[in-house]
């Protein structure tokens, strides 16, 4: 891919209105990409800025989990912004409680943390011709020029529709609601799942509960990774070390970006032996045989893990692999009749990944809504914009390289795009929204490319395919994805001044019919 010409002059700061500063920015979301795109907004100068969140304190997926053995399972140092290195670290995979220090701590040094408003959240977001009005939750209002969504995409809880849950006599909850003061230490704890989270807590409780069922459904992939100490000698030096950080930093892209062309499109012969060698440290045949997926590894998102192969072989865990039938008073009953007691029950059974925006509801210019933009799929351009929904943005949004290791790269490379943008809506006072066939053609073109990889060939369902069985994921390598996004084009934008907009402006309170989007597509 090369990169786009936007031939136009250097933004220039254009006049204020006389009552108001120029833009206002709403950032939806106080978590990694909500905090960077603050600090981007103040390092352009732009602090008529507030961050709406609708918990109580910053910070995320990372403030949601709590759970035993909570982390990332990509390497910290890429999991850290690149302009704000922590060499602090002292493993390779980064707890969640010290992922979460870091940003809180980054949000209190770059100031950003002034300009949050908690417990607040947004319900309805309206373009009223030349700028946004965002309903809350309370029922007030506030006004803005240019909104960035920075809401994530996994942290609407998926709870599984299992008869009998809500009469479990003792505690039943989703992995991110995990209880302060839960002790499970000899105590029968049956878990839901085998994603990562599910694969975390496993290998937290197995040591000390009295027993563990792991529930599951689908067999994953894990990777064995040890979560190996930081050497001292490095620690050292990527603190002391002008140049170590970004080279350390560079290493460790290059690999990850190695790993996704292998994962995708290459050859995967090295990738499958490596996830075939944690199975066969399993010494039982029959627990192997549970263990082991129908698919091909990198089908669905793979799993690293030091030790949960290790966890599942202890006497205290059994693997089930009978379907839940339902639960009672005092445990849960699979398919095959047996009954399992327990005492405490987890929900390890992810997110719904494809909810983006939702619950929100979002209304653009001539009344157009998000659910008539996206009623046969995802229409975006570039993940990060929408059509006829002026000085909109989204940070992973869909189709983001959700696969190309961790994703504050990516996040990086979103929020810059979207500051170029902002530029420009700034210098000269324009409404900016991709135009349709734009987007259309960006979205077939990803499409495609995703249809021919491992996610779709490799014979299982994810929470990366659509309805379509198409995955809602970019198979770009993170260089890919950041030469792509590295100048706005902006012969693929309707821009308008906001000045012509006023003159003419039409209040879209009440929303007329919808438009036929395929057409203008």
């Amino acid at each position: 891919m090369t990169r786009h010409d936007t031939s136009r002059r250097p933004p220039q700061l254009a006049p204020a209105a006389a009552d108001r500063p120029f833009p206002r920015v709403v950032v939806i979301g106080a978590g990694i990409g909500g905090i960077l795109a603050g600090i981007r907004l103040r390092d352009r100068g732009i602090t008529a800025f507030t961050i709406l969140e609708k918990a109580d304190s910053l910070g995320g997926t990372w403030r949601e989990n709590t759970y035993p053995g909570v982390a990332c399972d990509d390497p910290a140092h890429l999991y850290s912004y690149s302009f704000e290195p922590n060499p602090g670290w002292t493993h390779r995979f980064a707890g969640g409680p010290d992922i979460l220090a870091y940003y809180r701590r980054t949000a209190e040094k770059y100031r950003i943390t002034p300009h949050i408003r908690y417990g607040t959240r947004v319900t309805d977001l309206c373009w009223h011709g030349d700028h946004w009005q965002l309903r809350l939750h309370d029922g007030t209002s506030m006004d803005a020029d240019v909104v960035i969504s920075a809401v994530g995409r996994l942290h609407h809880p998926s709870i599984p529709a299992i008869p009998g849950l809500s009469t479990f006599a003792g505690p039943a909850f989703h992995s991110t609601a995990w209880p302060s003061t839960l002790d499970t230490d000899g105590k029968r704890v049956g878990v839901v799942g085998t994603g990562s989270s599910a694969t975390q807590i496993t290998a937290a409780l197995a040591p000390t509960v009295g027993h563990l069922a792991l529930f599951q459904r689908t067999p994953q992939w894990v990777m064995t990774v040890p979560n190996n100490p930081v050497p001292g000698w490095l620690r050292w030096a990527l603190r002391h070390v002008p140049w170590a950080s970004g080279a350390y930093y560079r290493h460790l892209s290059r690999a990850t970006a190695k790993a996704t062309r292998i994962l995708t499109r290459g050859d995967r012969t090295g990738y499958n032996q490596r996830a075939q060698a944690g199975l066969d440290t399993i010494s039982d045949p029959a627990l192997k045989a549970k263990l082991t997926p129908d698919y091909g590894p990198g089908c669905k998102r793979m799993v690293n893990s030091p030790n949960f192969y290790q966890a599942v072989q202890r006497p205290a865990v059994n693997v089930v692999t009978s379907p839940i039938d339902h639960v009672d008073t005092s445990g849960v009953v699979t398919g095959d009749g047996r009954h399992h007691s327990l005492d405490v029950l987890v929900l390890a059974t992810g997110f719904q990944a494809h909810a983006f925006l939702r619950p929100m509801t979002v209304t653009g210019q001539r009344g157009i809504a998000l659910d008539d933009l996206w009623r046969h799929g995802y229409l975006t351009y570039r993940t990060v914009a929408l059509p006829a929904m002026p000085n909109f943005f989204m940070i992973n949004g869909p189709y983001t390289p959700a696969s190309s290791g961790s994703v504050v790269p990516i996040l990086e490379i979103d929020v810059d795009y979207v500051m170029q943008c902002l530029d420009r809506i700034r210098a000269d006072r324009v409404a900016l929204a991709p135009r349709y066939d734009a987007s259309a053609h960006w979205v077939s073109q990803v499409r495609d490319r995703a249809s021919r990889t491992i996610w779709v060939t490799g014979g299982c369902h994810s929470w990366y395919l659509d309805k379509d069985g198409v995955p809602v994921n970019n198979p770009a390598t993170r260089a890919e994805f950041a030469d792509e996004l590295a100048a706005p084009r902006y012969s693929d934008f309707e821009i308008t001044p906001l000045a012509a907009i006023a003159r003419t402006r039409v209040q879209t309170h009440h929303r007329p019919a919808p438009i036929d989007i395929e057409a203008r597509q």
